[in-house]
């Protein structure tokens, strides 16, 4: 199964269990949200290695892969087909454990830990944003930003400001009553990145984010990841095959066979900001300012 219809599922079932752990507060946008513990390597991964079984045939899909990740990257993670990089994404996003190594969330170990317990984790620590957007059609842009709070138990009015705050930091605080089929693709992508932004997550980990999108929306989603990722901290890792979407993040890892072939800093990143400024403004581009219709 591909690696976003997985998240898709997982997140649809992530149920309302609350992560227990005391969590300590941050500020993104306008309102205060919460943040887990400070931890400089928030991801660390420990010779990992993930074994499938068919039939009498075992595929091995991670062999020993090891790879650390610090607090406010933003990582673009590349591969061919069979590489192991949705093995690795499966992992680090809290869907599988590893038959072989330990996966490190924070410093807390993830990979002995139950179903539930993943649910938990993927419900607070882990937000998700896919190719297809995935928004429930006849829920209203701040309803479905609401959606992994209710999962998690958060009071109506709680729920209320944190999702504004989470629209306006991506810019639609305008558009909070409008239903999917009322966006632009570009705004329903951006509505999806409110929804993973909104519990304060430790990671955002985008599939192909740009993939249904035009030119100037796709830079767009990467200025507000670049920002996200510089001003609050935030980790980013996107997995896309597209190697001008690669050059916005400041670090590209490569897969192949299931280890990392390569692992660089981008040495000629683009700045999304900069990029914006010599490409036609929104308004000329009809395409993306006209809703996408029924969903």
């Amino acid at each position: 199964m591909e690696f976003g219809l997985e998240l898709a599922a997982a997140v649809a079932a992530a149920g309302s269990e609350v992560w227990s752990t005391t969590m300590a507060k941050t500020q993104l946008g306008p309102s205060t949200i919460e943040a887990p513990p400070r931890t400089d390597n928030v991801i660390q991964i420990e010779r990992v290695s993930k074994v499938y079984q068919t039939g009498d045939i075992q595929v091995h899909a991670l062999r020993g892969l090891s790879l650390t990740i610090r607090r406010g990257e933003f990582v673009a993670v590349m591969g061919p087909s069979g590489s192991g990089k949705s093995t690795l994404m499966n992992i680090v996003g809290c869907l599988d454990r590893p038959t072989k190594g330990r996966y490190l969330l924070e410093g807390v170990d993830i990979s002995t830990m139950s179903k539930a317990q993943l649910a938990d984790i993927r419900n607070k620590r882990v937000g998700f944003v896919f190719q297809s957007f995935n928004l429930v059609p006849r829920t209203s842009a701040i309803e479905n930003v609401e959606l992994p709070l209710l999962y998690a138990g958060v009071p109506a009015g709680e729920r209320h400001k944190r999702a504004r705050g989470a629209l306006e930091e991506v810019g639609l605080a305008d558009r909070e009553r409008n239903m999917p089929n009322q966006l632009s693709g570009g705004q329903q992508q951006r509505v999806a990145l409110a929804r993973a932004l909104v519990n304060n997550p430790s990671i955002i980990l985008a599939d192909e984010p740009t993939g249904a999108l035009d030119t100037r929306t796709s830079v767009e989603v990467m200025e507000i990841f670049q920002r996200l990722s510089r001003e609050h901290g935030l980790t980013i890792i996107i997995v896309t095959h597209e190697p001008d979407i690669a050059a916005y993040a400041e670090r590209m890892i490569h897969v192949r066979d299931g280890r990392i072939d390569s692992d660089e800093p981008v040495r000629e990143r683009k700045e999304a900001a900069e990029v914006l400024l010599t490409l036609p403004s929104s308004s000329a581009d009809k395409d993306d300012d006209e809703p996408l219709g029924n969903l």
